[in-house]
């Protein structure tokens, strides 16, 4: 992809993964500053305060260069990087990611865990509208009135 653009996703969209009882609902959401990332995890995590666990992943700016990943309380590795991996492998930026786990009794796992996170985004991803935006920036300048013609 040119450096001038870069793919997010237009609207909020949920996805849903079942395995063993366990219930993940993803959810993805457009996002432009870290202030709207923490702002909506506080309101999913108040949202679903009967869940096991509200993991998320994002990605900031169109050099995709802030970036972080949580696994809140799930085994190191297998919840939060799942989700950031299906966010790159899409090559979107400008996206959150939040996957919240109901546990359903029977333990998965750590494969199981990664393989069911992964899933559960690439449901919430697969459901967006993807989009191309270009990246836009203002430029000024100020000059005397006798440059005029030259500018």
């Amino acid at each position: 992809m040119s450096e001038d653009r870069y793919k997010t996703i237009s609207a909020p969209s949920e996805g849903i993964y079942t395995e063993k009882r366990s219930k993940f609902i993803a959810i993805a959401l457009p996002v432009r500053t870290l202030e709207e990332v923490k702002s909506y995890l506080d309101i999913y995590q108040k949202k679903y305060y009967d869940a096991r666990h509200v993991c998320y992943a994002y990605m900031l700016g169109h050099e995709r260069k802030d970036f972080r990943s949580n696994d809140n309380g799930e085994p190191s590795g297998t919840a939060g990087k799942p989700i950031l991996g299906q966010i790159n492998s899409n090559e979107l930026t400008d996206i959150l990611v939040v996957v919240v786990r109901y546990f359903g009794g029977i333990k998965l796992g750590t494969s199981g865990l990664i393989v069911a996170y992964k899933a559960a985004a690439a449901e919430a991803i697969a459901a967006a509208t993807i989009i191309e935006k270009t990246v836009d920036e203002t430029v000024t300048f100020l000059f005397e009135y006798p440059f005029m013609n030259d500018v």
